[in-house]
């Protein structure tokens, strides 16, 4: 039903474009479409030069690469892993680039010992085990776990916490149901699987245990692999159990690189480190666990797919919790390559994806991995043929990030610097379906990524993926989408998500990053499994590595315009749109805690907070808290307006000095990109946000409650912890850093002024 409606809208879109075509009179052919950032002619051959990148990527290279990164396993600190490390930088230097391997040595625990037995009422072991399919090559792979779960041996009675979120903790309170003492059992999803240990050893859990539901992942979808691309009953999501909204990276040296002489914490000390034993099972291991628990029923939106009735308990399940790991060091291996700008090799642009992966990771990092490959091969050829960027090209194959951004993280902390000095913007991707273009990142690279949009075809509908993205947004997009789609304008980027490899630079080094992809319309329930293999992708995800090419098109596009731009095409304008879309948003969320406050508190004092019906399972009604204050949000919004004004000011002034017949000179156009290339670092704050000096960026950090990077996310912490104080220092300091940015935008208009006169 969803491809068919699609098609539809796209017929419809089609057909009225091509009325007119019929019967009008033959015109000229169109003038080539701008471009931000460059001159008039420099733009027309610049679109020239990206139809030669185009014909030169190619599906076959990106399928035979895949066959060979997905041979084996390959986790960070394997035999393979280093192997594809040094496969991935000898394709680099065949195709020109300087390329080098950088190592780090990062804390990464493997398992030793897991035990996962039911006690009481029945007596049940769990397998903890993935049936090895021939295709999927998965022999030696690392067996199902959580990577920097502490060692621990408990035995108690087990609760069902749901998401394992702070809310389902209010919940179980309101049912008279305490976890202290108990082991948890939670669902994957709803936030940063990081935060599911740390919540229940909050509040007094002593162990832990995450699986994957049938309902979002497994036979609820569709058909379960291999007949289908879901989750078979007996697949395990492995994942990292660091805490990231402290920092990233390497457990044991935050804030510093890990190199062979940094000096360590003691593990103790690591404050990422869950405190509790954690373990994933599958949804077969965990079927009859749910049918022993007793006690409540679970509220609906806590039922999952699997068939049994979802109670809460604790108990009279009894479970015996044990594991124990290798805590040992291991190198990480990331692969830099780097094509030198011919007239500014002191700015260079980034573009990213990690090489590691849990098991043999097709669809995660691979697809994505090979699709940047595909783009690096065709930037060598034209290179080869005597073509050479303006700017310089670093691209990167990073490893570790599956444990927690060892090596972007790693990489960028030891090279801060330089990369404060230099780096430009950063790109990242970190995997590849099929289906619909979608990049979250930072707003002011909103035209760069709408006019790549524009400027690739998809290779399904034969219209730009731009067209099939308003399409799509017609159609199931939020009210705002759709009225956007409608007026058709370009939407906005998507809100950065939970953090991958483009953290460090964003947050930590205050670099404008962006993560894009394809996808919507894969099979694909096996994140982070053995079964995420070349067989699964190449059957269920993107047989023919058509989206594979789209993306080295469209990511590659981006990486040529920012290399190539007459002037950084950093927009200001989408991204003050974004900050008070953000704060509009921000608002209407305290509004509405402020409200349902008021009205929980009012409803307790009345005695009308309705109770459950079953008089054995009782559900009180929530503890009243004090009222919520007013928040004054002025500063923000007069930063905020003040920048939008700078920013139609500094387009105005590009747009006249870009024009046709108008050049920039030598020296105006050094000093305005050395502004541009520092803007975003006017948003750093040296030492980092309230209680983590890692997230340097005063406006994106993660939220304390899910994990996901937020916008004004140290005033967004502070009033969904009802600390009102923090909050109106934060709204004041973050309307602070605003403003320092908006000079640095006045200072790029009056320089354009100044060389108009």
């Amino acid at each position: 039903m969803h491809l068919i409606l699609i098609r539809s809208a796209l017929a419809v879109a089609l057909s009225l474009s091509i009325v007119p075509a019929a019967t009008a009179a033959p015109a000229a052919p169109p003038a080539a479409p701008p471009l931000y950032g460059f001159t008039s002619a420099h733009a027309a051959e610049e679109q020239a030069l990206e139809a030669r990148f185009d014909s030169l990527v190619q599906a076959d290279d990106q399928r035979d690469w895949m066959q060979r990164l997905t041979a084996h396993p390959h986790p960070v600190g394997s035999p393979y892993g280093k192997e594809n490390a040094e496969f991935i930088a000898g394709l680099f230097r065949s195709w020109g680039y300087d390329t080098k391997i950088e190592e780090f040595q990062v804390l990464f625990p493997t398992p030793k010992l897991r035990r996962l037995e039911m006690t009481a009422p029945p007596r049940f072991t769990a397998s903890l085990s993935e049936p090895v399919l021939a295709d999927d090559h998965s022999e030696g792979a690392l067996p199902p776990y959580n990577a920097y779960s502490p060692d621990g041996d408990v035995t108690s009675e087990l609760v069902y916490v749901n998401l394992g979120m702070q809310k389902d903790y209010a919940d179980l309170e309101r049912r008279g149901i305490d976890v202290r003492g108990k082991i948890a059992l939670i669902r994957y999803g709803g936030g940063w699987r990081g935060l599911k240990p740390k919540f229940a050893a909050e509040h007094g859990a002593i162990g832990c245990i995450v699986f994957s539901d049938a309902r979002p992942f497994g036979y609820f979808q569709g058909d379960v692999y291999p007949t289908g691309g879901w989750l078979p009953e007996q697949g395990v999501q492995r994942g990292s159990m660091l805490d990231t909204t402290v920092y990233d990276g390497d457990p044991l040296t935050p804030l510093v690189g890990a190199t062979a002489d940094a000096v360590r914490l003691p593990r103790e000390a690591a404050q990422s480190i869950p405190r509790i034993p954690v373990l994933p099972i599958s949804y077969a291991d965990a079927l009859p666990l749910l049918k022993a628990l007793a006690g409540p029923v679970a509220p609906d939106e806590w039922r999952g797919g699997l068939p049994v009735t979802y109670h809460i308990g604790p108990g009279p399940a009894r479970v015996h919790l044990e594991v124990a790991s290798d805590w040992r060091m291991v190198t990480a291996y990331d692969v830099l390559a780097r094509l030198a700008g011919s007239e500014h090799p002191e700015e260079w642009i980034l573009r990213g994806n990690h090489h590691d992966a849990w098991v043999q990771g097709a669809s995660d990092p691979v697809s994505a991995l090979v699709a940047l490959l595909g783009e690096a091969k065709a930037v060598g050829a034209l290179a080869k043929q005597g073509w050479r960027p303006k700017r310089t090209i670093l691209y990167a194959a990073w490893d570790g990030e599956e444990a927690g951004l060892l090596g972007s993280v790693e990489w960028a902390e030891t090279h801060a610097a330089d990369l404060g000095e230099h780096l430009a913007a950063y790109i990242n991707s970190d995997g590849n379906s099929r289906g619909f273009p979608g990049t979250l990142g930072s707003a002011t690279l909103t035209t760069v990524v709408q006019q790549a949009y524009r400027d690739v075809t998809d290779p399904e509908k034969g219209v730009s993926v731009a067209v099939r993205l308003r399409a799509s947004a017609l159609l199931y997009g939020t009210p705002d989408e759709q009225r956007l789609a409608g007026e058709d304008k370009p939407l906005p980027l998507q809100p950065f998500s939970t953090g991958t490899d483009y953290s460090p630079f964003l947050s930590f080094l205050g670099v404008p990053a962006l993560d894009t992809g394809y996808g919507g319309e894969e099979e694909y329930g096996v994140y982070h499994t053995s079964y995420d293999s070349f067989a699964h992708f190449t059957r269920f995800v993107d047989p023919g590595f058509r989206y594979g090419v789209a993306l080295s098109q469209t990511a590659g596009r981006m990486v040529l315009r920012l290399a190539g731009a007459d002037v950084l095409p950093l927009d200001f304008v989408p991204f003050a749109a974004s900050l008070d879309a953000s704060l509009k948003r921000l608002s209407r969320r305290t509004d509405g805690l402020r409200e349902e406050t008021a009205e929980t508190s009012q409803r307790i004092a009345d005695g009308t907070y309705a109770l459950a019906d079953d008089p054995l399972h009782p559900v009180l009604p929530p503890k009243a808290q004090p009222p919520v204050p007013p928040i004054d949000f002025t500063p923000l919004k007069s930063a905020i307006a003040r920048l939008a004004k700078s920013a139609a000011a500094y387009d105005a002034a590009l747009d006249q000095a870009t024009a046709a017949g108008h050049s920039l000179s030598a020296g105006t156009r050094n000093e305005l990109d050395r502004i541009l290339l520092h803007a975003e670092r006017a948003l750093l704050r040296p030492e980092g946000q309230p209680s983590r000096p890692w997230y340097r960026h005063q406006l994106y950090g993660p939220s304390l409650s899910t994990g996901s990077i937020t916008v004004f996310s140290t005033v967004q912490n502070a009033i969904e912890q009802r600390n009102w104080q923090d909050a109106a220092e934060s709204i004041a300091a973050t309307a602070r850093a605003i403003d320092s940015y908006t000079r640095q935008v006045d200072s790029a208009t009056a320089l354009l002024h100044r060389e108009a006169r």
